[in-house]
């Protein structure tokens, strides 16, 4: 029983982390919808870039709005535009917070 046990560990462990799938599954989805709806403006490689260019919306589940973005716009598919887009999506459309109050002359 404790053989069983063990071989039990052994083969479903690796299962269990993902060890033989190490696909990046945020970055995969973006590139095929990226090859699919930007096609006209982007390359295989680009859409690569752009997706690993833009992680951080991804994370935010933003990545689809950012590639309508790249679609829609008469630009070609450079960083330049990837980073607009990504700018002009979700939370960060307003700019951020306001800076920081300049420091008095007593400081």
């Amino acid at each position: 029983m404790r053989r069983f046990a063990l071989l039990l560990v052994l083969v479903l462990g690796p299962l269990a982390c993902r060890v033989y799938e190490p696909a990046n599954k945020p970055i995969d989805n973006c590139h095929k919808t990226c090859t699919e709806q930007a096609k006209r403006n982007c390359t295989d490689d680009e859409c690569w870039r752009g997706c690993e260019f833009i992680i951080d919306r991804l994370v935010e589940r933003e990545g689809k709005n950012v590639i309508a973005c790249v679609a829609g716009g008469a630009r070609r598919c450079t960083d330049v535009v990837w980073a607009d887009c990504a700018a002009k999506i979700g939370i960060h459309t307003d700019g951020g917070p306001p800076a920081p109050p300049a420091p008095t002359d007593d400081e």
